[in-house]
């Protein structure tokens, strides 16, 4: 089984690879990670990855069907027992949101939840997209499960620095985080939270803009949501947040949990 999982938003697998992924793969101790936002196709995304999956990853890929969006995939140390790309959509199977590998006793997913835009269109999506993922997580009731991804969702107060003045934006709004709520009462736990409980963040998103990173200011949107007994082996999660802004090969930082 994995002892160590990570999960990152590459914002674009290409640009990520050329800016510094591939030495952090290179180096990094976790035994799977859950990337989201390759933005790429298949032959693409392994295109990038190349150097990485000559030295031993193990892609697991679900491109986006849109150009340009989505995609989410997982590199692995070894080969899954089993694959399965989305949960039963006829929306949303073939958009690169949703994909799981099962090693042993262990199903490890990567999902990438829609940004959404308050009173749009875009929201609605996301909001379909919530509720069929949210039923197909729930219904989950054997084995342990670790869905590490983008959920695009500050689920609370001390999940973003200024939650004052995001009160009505996509990301913060009540539907939003009484879902993340509904998850957590089903049986699924924050496993970052519960190890850094009564903090702010520890942030995993930064704006480009202005000089967010430099002063954290920042969203904890990339989580690992984990149901079953390993949630209570949780013994360490770090946010591998680059030494400054120019070091940053994407806009998130890498969130990584070491289970016992």
């Amino acid at each position: 089984m994995p002892n160590i999982v990570s999960t990152i938003n590459a914002n674009g697998i290409r640009a990520a690879a050329g800016k510094g992924m591939l030495a952090w793969l290179a180096a990094t101790e976790a035994d799977v990670v859950c990337v989201q936002e390759t933005r790429a196709t298949d032959e693409q995304t392994r295109a990038a990855l190349a150097p990485a999956l000559d030295d031993g990853w193990i892609l697991t890929n679900a491109e986006p069907s849109a150009k340009g969006r989505a995609g989410v995939a997982i590199l692995s140390r070894r080969t899954p027992e089993s694959v399965r790309i989305g949960f039963g959509s006829a929306e949303f199977d073939a958009a690169g949101r949703y994909v799981e590998a099962t090693f042993g006793e262990v199903t490890v997913a990567s999902v990438y939840v829609h940004s959404g835009e308050a009173g749009t269109p875009r929201q609605d999506e996301k909001y379909r997209f919530m509720a069929e993922l949210g039923a197909y997580l729930k219904g989950r009731s054997e084995g342990d499960v670790v869905v590490g991804g983008d959920w695009n969702i500050a689920h609370t107060e001390r999940d973003l620095k200024n939650w004052k003045g995001n009160r009505n934006s996509a990301g913060f709004l009540p539907e939003e985080r009484a879902w993340i709520d509904e998850l957590i009462a089903a049986g699924y736990v924050d496993v970052v939270r519960a190890l850094h409980p009564g903090v702010d963040g520890p942030y995993s998103w930064w704006s480009y803009r202005g000089r967010a990173y430099d002063n954290d200011s920042g969203w904890r949107i990339d989580l690992q949501l984990v149901r079953g007994e390993l949630a209570g082996r949780a013994k360490q999660a770090v946010v591998e947040r680059a030494p400054s802004y120019d070091q940053r090969w994407s806009d998130h930082a890498p969130v990584t949990v070491q289970y016992r």
